[in-house]
């Protein structure tokens, strides 16, 4: 098997997973990078998660960009179980719009059996960097 096609079984298989706030914040594993230790989601927040007329609440955008720090934990290692957020850091760069396509991208920074150190960042259609966060999250393992 190719890495391309590793990789798109990888989508595949998160996707197939997909918890139910992600299906309402229009999102989809759109990536995953192995080598890059990365994963790639496209979004199209409903104005239904919007305030004053089509602005993201801050708190879809926090989780947004906690759902691609952690898919690209469970894309990269099989072995881990569950993943729990110990502490996120969001930065606002500018207004998060809803209806338009939103691309969410996290990495894993550093990663030891126990630990996961990741970032992530939302993107508007132009590429302007609209949100950054920093998280430090504990690692369950698959016994």
């Amino acid at each position: 098997m190719s890495h391309s096609q590793n990789q798109d079984d990888v989508v595949t298989r998160l996707n197939a997973h997909q918890l139910q706030f992600i299906k309402l914040l229009g999102g989809q594993v759109v990536a995953a990078d192995i080598d890059a230790r990365s994963c790639t989601f496209h979004f199209c927040v409903p104005l239904d998660f919007c305030h004053s007329g089509n602005i993201v609440q801050g708190g879809f955008v926090s989780a947004m960009l906690d759902a691609a720090m952690s898919h690209a934990v469970f894309a990269c290692d099989t072995t881990v179980e569950r993943l729990s957020s110990l502490e996120i850091t969001t930065r606002y760069e500018s207004v998060t719009r809803g209806q338009s396509a939103l691309t969410v991208t996290g990495w894993i920074r550093r990663m030891t059996r126990t630990i996961a150190f990741l970032e992530a960042d939302i993107k508007s259609e132009s590429g302007e960097i609209l949100a950054i966060a920093h998280s430090v999250a504990k690692i369950g393992r698959k016994c």
